[in-house]
């Protein structure tokens, strides 16, 4: 009986230096409300630039034979590093899974994939440069809460529009195979057109007004059809800034009803702008 007790004490004890601890890395990591929280991604930031600067160095052949074994000791150092924070990250995270499929978990993992990947694979280290966006966490390290409110403003303007601008999107593709297939039998494979997928090529850039001029109607039926496509591509530019601009407007007469917050419990974000406590957990703000 008394070795059961014991048994329990000690699982408990254990249990609570635990939860103490994942408590701990979770504020220093994931928070910037503590001087600690805030040190932490200062010294990240300066650590995600240092190393994409490393990448972007090992690109140059000049700078890479004569600093290579340099630029890799460096490499896996921050790799190293970064892999730790990563599972650090997992280990303190309330809700790990969620954390893993956001974006900032998607873009840790790949910001330290592909140097293991180059043991296997060449070329993949220069992917390292997806650590770049790691520093989007600038925006939360020092309490920029005006360009993070402006931030989710557009994502939500975004996520509302989504099905609009797939609608506009299906009549575009559309309209390239259209015109795509009318230059292919007008201009045929004399003038460059050899096939239906190289006249919707055509298309495209036409209509996006990049003009590349690699290929180009010769036929005054031909030129009459691309006018017509060039002028169309200066008119559906502004349609889907058009759907963003509104749903923009409607995210903006609603964002003084809420407010960006991580509750320290379970992560949360979106409370009520009179909330004290977290709407999930229950946690105090």
């Amino acid at each position: 009986m008394k070795k059961d007790c014991l048994q329990r004490a000690v699982f408990f004890f254990i249990t609570l230096v635990e939860v103490n601890l994942r408590r701990r890395i979770y504020i220093t990591i994931f928070g910037t409300d503590t001087r600690a929280g805030k040190n932490f991604d200062v010294i990240l930031l300066w650590m995600i630039i240092l190393s994409v600067t490393v990448v972007v160095l090992d690109s140059v052949s000049t700078i890479r034979e004569s600093h290579h074994q340099i630029f890799i000791s460096v490499e896996w150092f921050f790799t190293v590093i970064f892999t730790l924070e990563y599972l650090l990250r997992v280990y303190s995270s309330p809700r790990p899974w969620k954390y893993i499929a956001s974006f900032f978990g998607i873009i840790d993992l790949l910001a330290i994939l592909p140097t293991f990947l180059g043991l296997i694979f060449d070329q993949t280290t220069f992917l390292l440069t997806f650590r770049a966006l790691r520093l989007l966490r600038m925006f939360r390290v020092f309490k920029l809460g005006r360009y993070i409110k402006e931030a989710a403003m557009l994502l939500q303007a975004l996520r509302m529009s989504i099905r609009k601008i797939m609608v506009f999107f299906g009549v575009v593709l559309a309209l390239v195979l259209i015109l795509g297939s009318i230059l292919y039998l007008v201009e045929g494979e004399k003038n460059g057109f050899t096939s239906i997928p190289q006249g919707i090529y055509w298309a495209i850039v036409t209509i996006t007004t990049v003009g590349y001029g690699d290929i180009a109607p010769a036929t005054v039926l031909g030129k009459i059809l691309a006018s017509v496509a060039m002028l169309t591509g200066y008119s559906i530019i502004a349609v889907p800034t058009g759907i963003i601009t509104i749903e923009m407007g409607k995210a903006a007469k609603t964002a003084g009803k809420s407010r960006l917050e991580n509750c320290k419990n379970c992560g949360h974000d979106q409370h009520d702008s009179d909330a004290h406590f977290c709407k999930i957990c229950g946690t105090r703000l």
